[in-house]
């Protein structure tokens, strides 16, 4: 058995009852009763007020109904919708094919054809100042999310090497951009993404081409270009879906939508924004010529600063070798050896002075010692005698006969024996 089926029925005094259909293989439930189970279950759900924009309009003769297509902005969704001819004919501004329009309608569920659709009780178009007060709403709430902040912008660089284009094929723009960009840097590149950029489709389309570029690594930047129009027709540029598509990109996006006076919210959101397609290509694309002079100027100004850096230090340098120091490098060496060579000879005059007289001393000296040494006495015929015990006999009468005494002359010495032994008187005297 397959799971059961809702099954609406009213009861005396309009209250819907749910109650529950079993179906099965042997016991299915026709056609007519489904329909009348989604007819109730649509009947129940109340009307709605719907944005969007009219994609097609029939006015059939034969009825009395308007029939609508109405398409989501965006996304590729959409839904048919009924109103009286009466209705539609009463509106105080005509509707056309294209324009935005908020429509209070009705669920209904035609059974014959199975198809469901809203029944529009009221049409009414947007107009400029509703238009302008909803992107005013809408700048509000994404300035207040961040989107429209400096501090997330991100730098463009100095010279792409691919240029991500969207444009309308075959457009003005495009050859705006394309022309002066390669008029100011003849070797830059392109990868160009056509949408269309007016009607309910330009948003969607617009999103896609933007995410395929920032997917593309060759891409340094993207600008997103066309040229100016109405209110209506710049407003997919201010689509929320394509404004927080950019946001998220990777890839620096330029925007250069309409003329001076144009400002769908892109403009904010966008990393740069260009008051033309024009514009976008001076301010993405350097000038060559101009590129060439900076260069030229700024190598005069390094040969310049160069120049003069090495005149400055050339002076220096001459100023330098000129000093006394650097001119005659050996005339100070020289004074040093001068001073060198009169120093070691007042050492050496002062050590032979020294010398000379330590020699005359010593020889003073000596010649003293010489006088007062005993050897002296000896050679004058003077004998120094020894007694036995090898001291000096001064006393004759230390001595007795048969003494063995040692007699020291100037050159050798002598033994001899005591004969006799007496004083003198002279020696008597002197004791």
């Amino acid at each position: 058995m397959l799971p059961l089926a809702l099954h609406l029925s009213r009861l005396p005094g309009g209250i819907i009852r749910c109650v529950t259909l079993e179906t099965s293989v042997d016991n299915p439930a026709p056609v007519r009763v489904i329909a009348n189970t989604m007819t109730g279950y649509v009947n129940r759900l109340g009307p709605i007020w719907v944005e969007g924009q009219v994609a097609q309009l029939s006015r059939r003769s034969s009825s009395g109904t308007v029939f609508l297509t109405l398409r989501d902005p965006v996304a590729e969704v959409s839904v048919q919708v009924t109103v009286a001819r009466s209705t539609f004919d009463a509106m105080p501004t005509p509707v056309t094919e294209g324009a935005r329009v908020v429509v209070f309608a009705k669920f209904q569920y035609y059974v014959p054809r199975g198809a469901l659709s809203l029944n529009a009780r009221e049409i009414r178009p947007i107009g400029v100042g509703e238009l302008l007060a909803r992107i005013e709403q809408r700048r509000q709430l994404l300035a207040a999310e961040g989107l429209f902040d400096p501090a997330r912008k991100r730098p463009l660089p100095f010279l792409p090497r691919r240029i991500g284009l969207i444009v309308g094929r075959n457009s003005a723009a495009e050859r705006d951009v394309v022309d002066n960009a390669i008029r100011r840097w003849p070797g830059v590149e392109f990868r160009q993404e056509y949408a269309v950029v007016q009607g309910h489709e330009a948003a969607r389309q617009v999103m896609e081409a933007v995410g395929a570029l920032d997917k593309d690594d060759t891409v340094d930047v993207i600008i997103v270009a066309r040229g100016g129009g109405a209110v209506e027709d710049l407003l997919p540029f201010s689509d929320e879906g394509l404004l927080r598509a950019v946001a998220a990109c990777r890839t620096p996006v330029v925007s250069a939508i309409g003329h001076e006076s144009d400002r769908p919210l892109l403009d904010l959101v966008a990393d740069l924004r260009a008051s033309t397609p024009t514009d976008a290509a001076r301010q993405v694309i350097p000038d060559v010529r101009d590129e060439t002079a900076k260069i030229a100027a700024l190598r005069e100004r390094c040969r310049s600063i160069v120049g003069a850096y090495v005149d400055r230090e050339r002076h220096g340098l001459a100023g330098a070798r000129s000093r006394p120091v650097l001119a005659a490098p050996r005339r100070l060496l020289d004074q040093f050896s001068a001073s060198i060579d009169e120093t070691r000879d007042r050492g050496r005059r002062s050590l032979d002075h020294r010398l000379s007289r330590a020699n005359d001393d010593i020889g003073h000296r000596l010649a003293r010692v010489q006088t007062l040494s005993p050897l002296a006495t000896l050679q004058r015929g003077y004998t120094v005698l020894q007694g036995p015990d090898g001291s000096v006999v001064t006393d004759a009468s230390t001595l007795v006969v048969g003494d063995a005494v040692e007699a020291r002359l100037a050159r050798g010495r002598l033994t001899a024996t005591v004969t006799t032994a007496t004083d003198t008187p002279a020696d008597k005297d002197a004791r």
